[in-house]
C-alpha cells in the first residue's frame, strides 16, 4: 500500500469510513489532497433510503469535490459503474497515482490502468500506523452493522495488521 499525499476516492470507501469512524476527518489528516469526482458526489448526495453519510460528506468542505462531469473512457464505462469509472478517469487525468476503491472489479481495472490502490480498510490501517487511536474491531463492527460487506479474510487481515486479535474461523 503506497504512502501517498494525493488520492481520488470512490463512494463506498467514503460511506465505509463514516460508518467506521463517524466522519471523514481521517482523510484530511492522511492526505494533502482528496479528490472526489462529480459522479461520486452525486452518488453520495443521493444518499440511498437512509441518507447515511450525506451530512458528514457535506461537512468535509476540505474535500476537493469536482464540479463537472468527466468525459469517461467507454472502456471504463463498459466495465464499471459510473463512480468507479470516474475515480479511475480523474486519477489518470490529474496524474494522481493512487485511488481508493473497495469493489473487486474497480480494483482490478485500476491495477490494469497502472494505478496504485487502497480501500477503506487500507485507510484505517494507515491511520492506525500513523498514530490514530481507535479500535479496529469496533470500526469493523460498525461497518458491518451499516451493511458494508467485508470478507472474513479482509477482517482477519485488518485485525492482524492493526495488532488486534483476528477472529478465528471455526
Amino acid at each position: 500500500m503506497p504512502e501517498t499525499q494525493r488520492i481520488v476516492i470512490n463512494t463506498s470507501p467514503l460511506i465505509a469510513l463514516v460508518a467506521a469512524l463517524g466522519d471523514l476527518t481521517v482523510l484530511q489528516s492522511l492526505y494533502t489532497q482528496v479528490l472526489v469526482p462529480f459522479e461520486v458526489c452525486q452518488e453520495i448526495m443521493t444518499g440511498g433510503s437512509s441518507g447515511f453519510a450525506v451530512a458528514e460528506f457535506e461537512a468535509a468542505t476540505w474535500l476537493q469535490k469536482q464540479q463537472t462531469c468527466l468525459t469517461i473512457s467507454p472502456l471504463l464505462l463498459n466495465s464499471l459503474d459510473r463512480g468507479e469509472a470516474a475515480v479511475i478517469q480523474l486519477a489518470m487525468n490529474k496524474n494522481i497515482q493512487t485511488v481508493c476503491i473497495d469493489e473487486v472489479a474497480g480494483r482490478r481495472i485500476a491495477r490494469l490502468s497502472g494505478l496504485s490502490l487502497t480501500g477503506s480498510i487500507g485507510i484505517l490501517l494507515r491511520a492506525k500506523r500513523e498514530g490514530f487511536f481507535f479500535s479496529m474491531q469496533q470500526a469493523i463492527s460498525q461497518m458491518l452493522n451499516r451493511g458494508i460487506r467485508l470478507s472474513p479474510t479482509v477482517i482477519n487481515f485488518a485485525l492482524e495488521q492493526s495488532g488486534e486479535n483476528p477472529v478465528s474461523e471455526e
